[in-house]
């Protein structure tokens, strides 16, 4: 997901029944992390992507948005993209696709 749909994502997905096999997301946050841990059935790893010039979405929301998954027993990894404003990069996108195709069975 990108901005609020990293928002989505990050609420929808850890709540399903049906879990889904990985979650990136850019320049976005997590709404209530304190409801996480208790209201988890599913925890798909996680990759948060975020430009540290991001005027929308402050950089400070990866971190926080990490150290609660993270807390809440998920696979995390997250990357800031040094320059990068309220967008996707090249350098972004790559990490991406090379954690999806990871992740993701054959």
């Amino acid at each position: 997901g990108f901005s609020q749909g990293t928002m989505m994502s990050l609420h929808i997905a850890p709540r399903r029944a049906q879990p889904i096999a990985a979650l990136v997301g850019f320049s976005g946050r997590l709404l209530q992390p304190e409801a996480l841990a208790a209201e988890t059935t599913a925890k798909p790893p996680v990759l948060l992507i975020h430009g540290d010039a991001d005027p929308m979405v402050p950089v400070q929301s990866l971190p926080e948005a990490a150290d609660a998954l993270v807390q809440a027993g998920f696979e995390t990894y997250a990357h800031v993209c040094k320059g990068l404003g309220h967008s996707i990069d090249n350098e972004g996108l790559s990490l991406a696709l090379g954690f999806l195709h990871e992740k993701l069975p054959a």
